[in-house]
């Protein structure tokens, strides 16, 4: 598989671009990988890029964008901060990608029992981590259930999860509201912006539609 080019990202969609990431993560989740030689593509790509999409993710180790959905050199820009959460320095990179360097995706995606949620949940304090966490809250303040603060934390697994897909879902209501770049784009078809959730039991992507 070669790396993407000025030619072929041009025929790129937002719908064409969700397929190839649904693909790659089913080659991904059969232990397949597409034939592609990666020296080769750092060749192709020495003059220039040309991604399809872009993706925030966590920076936890087992969440790597590039692996899961099984791209190359070139084809994706990864986005990673604790959390995949939403600031002006993202937002910018985001506007970049899309508006700039041509991408057609933006996907948020979050993860089955992450530790920044979890720290969000258990109101961690360390250094900078406690304003980093800071950012979390607001998606743990939004789920509501359970009610009884005792099992608000990181030992209640669902509560965690659901958390983390609010926490997107947040994320992906400040693009909009946030960017207008971005939300013109979304709004004219160029782009698409949508949220994901990676289990770290199965190595599926869910898209949020």
């Amino acid at each position: 598989m070669k790396a993407h080019t000025k030619e072929t990202q041009a025929t790129m969609t937002p719908e064409k671009a969700l397929n190839f990431l649904r693909e790659g993560n089913v080659r991904f989740q059969n232990n397949l990988k597409a034939n592609r030689n990666l020296l080769e593509q750092v060749n192709d790509t020495s003059d220039g890029q040309f991604p399809f999409a872009t993706i925030l993710s966590c920076i936890d180790s087992r969440v790597s964008a590039e692996l899961v959905f099984d791209q190359g050199l070139g084809d994706i820009f990864s986005v990673r901060i604790a959390g995949n959460f939403i600031n002006q320095d993202i937002l910018g990179s985001m506007e970049f990608a899309c508006k700039l360097a041509g991408t057609k995706l933006i996907v948020v995606l979050g993860h089955t029992a992450c530790g920044a949620v979890k720290g969000a949940c258990d109101d961690a304090k360390l250094g900078n981590l406690t304003s980093m966490l800071a950012k979390i809250k607001p998606a743990v303040e939004a789920v509501k259930e359970p009610k009884d603060a005792s099992i608000r934390n990181s030992s209640n697994s669902e509560f965690v999860d659901n958390v983390s897909a609010k926490n997107v879902q947040l994320s992906l209501d400040r693009i909009r509201k946030e960017s207008d770049v971005l939300s013109e784009m979304q709004n004219n078809g160029e782009i698409k912006i949508i949220g994901a959730m990676y289990d770290i039991n199965t190595g599926a992507v869910n898209f949020y539609e």
